[in-house]
């Protein structure tokens, strides 16, 4: 019985061990698996928060380099629109260009056309000829006359134009537009032909300086100088002949023909316009010394009768001056006698003052 009772009691403590054992372990275990719960709890926590952290750094990072793409795409697309526009008013500039070229040649056609017309030519150069003259400060009917008409003994002569002069003096002024072998010249597809076209245009101004020549119009107009000026409405047309013929100013100068081109002439014009406006100042102070003459013998007869009147106007007041005094010598006193007798007096009696006619320094 004994050993049944302390086997009982030992199984009973091995029993008791056991249950106490299961229950700690229990235990433990729960413990564990809440502590691993919030160490795993806690570590996701700081794990969310670290990349957290990482992506605001991140984000912090990429937000600039966000904003420059950003911004530089805008900047891309604006440049192309730009250039979209750019080049749409540049192929709308290429294409206007095309046609006022195109238009500029069909007008170049035209005018070298006209030119080739001796009669077109003509007018032309007379044109250019009065335009000078009004731009140099001319004016037509009183400082030049174009196309003016002398009978000779060889026939009718008819100057472009005529300036005038101070002192009616004269400047004969013939225009010659030799063109046909210039624009020869300028259409020659070779050198060879260009060099013969300009050849003959040298050759043809050469025979026009003789033909002015000939005409000698300082002996049909008196007033004009011994020499002629031939006008070349074009600086390229004389200096393509000078090119082929050097010696063409020295044969002009030599047959009295002066060749003048439109700068050349301009100045000579200007020179003209200038002698006339020296000439109206001379005749202006003409005038004022004439005017200045007559003011002053006006001034000195106007003087001489300012003269009498103030020897008038002195001897009145001398007069003047006498009556005051005999007025207060002779009369007053016995006016004054009245007042001493008793009779009223209803207005003072006062002395009229004396005038001081004393003669200015």
């Amino acid at each position: 019985m004994l050993l049944l009772a302390a086997a009982m009691l030992v199984l009973g403590l091995s029993l008791g061990m056991l249950l106490v054992y299961w229950q700690l372990q229990r235990r433990m275990r729960d413990q564990f698996a809440q502590m691993a719960t919030e160490v795993l709890k806690d570590s996701r926590q700081e794990a969310r928060s670290e990349q957290e952290q990482r992506q605001q750094a991140i984000q912090s990072l990429l937000d600039p380099i966000k904003q420059a793409l950003e911004k530089t795409e805008q900047q891309v697309s604006a440049m192309e629109k730009a250039r979209s526009e750019a080049f749409g008013g540049l192929n709308e500039q290429i294409r206007q260009m095309a046609q006022d070229h195109q238009r500029l040649q069909q007008e170049t056609n035209k005018l070298v056309q006209a030119l080739s017309r001796p009669t077109v030519r003509g007018q032309w150069g007379q044109l250019s000829l009065r335009r000078l003259a009004e731009l140099a400060g001319l004016v037509e009917h009183c400082d030049f006359s174009e196309e003016v008409s002398i009978n000779t003994e060889d026939g009718r002569l008819r100057p472009d134009m005529i300036v005038r002069l101070p002192n009616e003096r004269m400047l004969i002024v013939d225009v010659k537009t030799p063109m046909d072998s210039f624009l020869a010249a300028m259409d020659a597809t070779s050198k060879e032909a260009r060099e013969d076209a300009l050849l003959r245009h040298a050759r043809k101004l050469r025979e026009r300086v003789k033909e002015l020549a000939g005409k000698a119009y300082w002996a049909q107009f008196e007033q004009a100088p011994d020499f002629v000026i031939l006008f070349v409405p074009g600086d390229n047309l004389l200096s393509s002949a000078l090119e082929k013929d050097p010696d063409l100013l020295e044969y002009a100068l030599s047959q009295r023909v002066i060749l003048a081109t439109p700068a050349s002439l301009v100045a000579l014009m200007r020179a003209v316009a200038y002698g006339w406006r020296q000439e109206a100042l001379t005749r202006n102070a003409e005038q004022i010394r004439e005017l200045g003459q007559q003011l002053h013998q006006r001034l000195a007869t106007f003087t001489e009768h300012l003269t009498r009147l103030g020897s008038h106007i002195g001897s009145t007041v001398t007069h003047y001056n006498k009556a005051v005094g005999s007025l207060e010598s002779q009369v007053m006193p016995s006016a004054r006698r009245f007042t001493e007798l008793g009779v009223p007096e209803t207005k003072p009696l006062e002395r009229p003052a004396s005038v001081d006619h004393t003669p200015r320094s």
